[in-house]
């Protein structure tokens, strides 16, 4: 198969890939978050062929990614008043609710769940794509499962080139990270997924919020789940991925201590001085952590080698969009955490 190249600017690719998605075939779609790899929501064939492209456990539900948030009411019933505040505060973005679905969303989409998690992405051309096609884009990331996701075209075509009708080039992602994803099926809203939309502004607007275990710890393997990210191991290059958190120079001579050749350092910019000699690699700033949201999954797919025998990680501290990165770099290493003020 010959994979498209669709730009973003060119006037006629929404009207392509539109066409395509409803012709049942995928489509690789530029948000804010990261890149989807889409299909037509409502047609379990099509979808089924985001399942075999990644490689994706058939029990991880999709996302389905609609124009407008009035489009959510086709989808799913018995929508509480929250779900219209956060729609109104936060779409066209990276936030993702789950809800009742109704019968016309495919069991295959939901993963035979009884819910549906939706949202509305914050990228015209796809919101375009969406409207023209005339059907929901259910879009996990287009990455390989389990893989670090893919935050530009590029990355797609490395994933999927070949194997897909085409990738919309929509440049890099802004967020870099996957939605939040916020479940108001429950007496309490209950966050799934940390992401661009921070749990202080879900609790500001609903004056509630349960955090999920998930969240922050491995939940067990055999445990069903209402959204994608939870469950498996995700997001992590192909070696071992190890935490250590602390203070810099604390962090620093743990990690100098147990360094062996192969191995690589994923750190702030602020702290490259400490490695030197150790061929670091920044994927943002310290101060300024949306840099690092931003840059994460291109270092962890740099890192994605076979050459590497193991990945030390500095991760943030603190709320706000940290948060979401702390869950995907915790995700990646298994929650393999080293706290280098109790080992030194």
């Amino acid at each position: 198969m010959l994979t498209r190249y669709l730009s973003a600017d060119d006037p006629s690719t929404p009207a392509i890939a539109a066409d395509l998605i409803r012709r049942g075939e995928l489509v690789a779609i530029p948000t804010e978050t990261v890149y989807g790899l889409g299909a037509d929501g409502l047609n379990e064939e099509a979808v089924a062929k985001i399942f075999q492209a990644k490689g994706r456990p058939q029990d991880n539900p999709l996302i389905l990614h609609v124009a407008k948030a009035e489009d959510m009411e086709k989808f799913c019933h018995s929508i509480p008043q929250a779900a219209y505040q956060l729609a109104k505060a936060f779409w066209p973005g990276p936030l993702t609710m789950v809800l009742p679905a109704r019968d016309i969303v495919p069991k295959r989409t939901t993963a035979g769940l009884s819910t549906v998690a939706v949202r509305c992405p914050d990228s015209d051309v796809t919101r375009e794509i969406i409207r023209l096609s005339g059907v929901p884009i259910a879009a996990p990331s287009a990455n390989i499962s389990g893989k670090p996701s893919t935050t530009t075209a590029q990355h797609v075509l490395h994933d999927h080139d070949g194997r897909i009708a085409a990738v919309v080039d929509g440049g890099p992602c802004r967020v870099g990270v996957e939605s939040t994803i916020v479940d108001l099926t429950e007496e309490r809203p209950r966050l799934l997924r940390p992401g661009g939309v921070t749990p202080e502004q879900l609790l500001a607007l609903l004056g509630d919020l349960v955090v999920d275990r998930a969240v922050t710890a491995q939940i067990d393997k055999d445990a069903v789940v209402k959204a994608p990210g939870m469950k498996y191991r995700h997001y992590a290059p192909s070696e071992p991925v190890i935490i250590v958190s602390g203070s810099r120079e604390k962090a620093a001579a743990y990690i100098r201590s147990h360094f062996t050749p192969g191995d690589r350092v994923l750190c702030f910019e602020e702290e490259l001085p400490l490695y030197q000699g150790l061929n670091p690699l920044p994927y943002g700033r310290e101060a300024d952590v949306s840099t690092l949201s931003a840059g994460l999954f291109a270092a962890l797919r740099e890192l994605d080698d076979p050459n590497i025998h193991q990945v030390y990680a500095r991760c943030p501290v603190g709320g706000g969009i940290a948060y979401a990165v702390q869950n995907r770099l915790k995700k990646a290493a298994a929650f393999h955490i080293v706290d280098a003020e109790e080992t030194l």
